[in-house]
């Protein structure tokens, strides 16, 4: 039997904000780990560890990870305690797919609603990530470029668009991370925005949509490629049967 890792509660964000409640607050801290990757796929989550790194109790942290049992990114395992969940190609795949519709719908309508104020914000970002690709910081251009889109789902004017597009791609999120350092992918993503931003400064919602469409399409085929070169990384139900054996 392979022993899995336990997750290194040293890197968990630590609780800066008052904002919300408590469980709110370690879910939060707990998620971020998550979707960085600095808890990996597979990796033991143990309380007692987070309940020290956090100074907070118990109560908090069972309620923040049923939160996250609930968003399938830990799974609790009867006899075992809970993992961090494996990732699943069933549900990148339809987060791909629900993710798409969305963007592409997005920058319809920013193309067709930009003010000079939102185009100058977008600007900002784009320079902003140029700046992380010289100085090679890699989580910096992937927080960089999760702004990017959730500028054009704000300006949309539609409030929830931001939250419902991350709900419905969290695993896709997890996985891009893991793009991110394939060489040269992130000089292609830039390019890729870059596209897009011209598309929505001229106000052409077809080529919006078209260079969209291209910078989403890239995704699955690199995922898949990722499946191969890191099986371990994927599919639960596989991992906890190559375990029992």
């Amino acid at each position: 039997m392979n022993k899995l890792q336990d997750i290194d509660a040293a890197l968990l964000p630590e609780i800066t904000t008052t904002e919300g409640s408590l469980t709110q607050r370690v879910h939060h801290s707990l998620k971020q780990a998550i979707l960085t990757l600095d808890f990996p796929p597979g990796a033991n989550l143990r309380k007692a560890p987070v309940c020290e790194r956090l100074g907070v109790s118990r109560a908090p942290v069972a309620d923040a990870i049923a939160r996250l049992a609930s968003e399938g990114l830990v799974d609790v395992v009867p006899q075992s305690g809970t993992r961090i969940s494996y990732l699943s190609m069933d549900e990148i795949r339809e987060g791909v797919f629900l993710r798409e519709a969305l963007e592409l719908a997005t920058v319809a309508k920013v193309a067709r609603d930009l003010t000079e104020e939102q185009r100058k914000l977008i600007s900002r970002n784009m320079r902003l990530q140029e700046l992380l690709i010289e100085d090679e910081d890699i989580p910096g251009f992937y927080q960089a470029d999760e702004e990017f889109h959730g500028l054009l789902m704000e300006f949309t004017g539609f409030r929830r668009l931001a939250d419902v597009a991350q709900t419905v791609s969290l695993q896709v999120s997890r996985a891009r991370m893991l793009l991110l350092p394939s060489p040269g992918r992130i000089a292609e993503t830039m390019a890729e925005h870059r596209a897009i931003f011209d598309a929505i400064s001229n106000r052409d919602e077809q080529a919006a949509q078209d260079a969209m469409r291209a910078h989403l399409g890239q995704l699955m085929p690199r995922i898949e490629q990722l499946q191969q070169q890191k099986p371990h990384l994927f599919n639960l139900s596989t991992q906890l049967n190559r375990e029992a054996g």
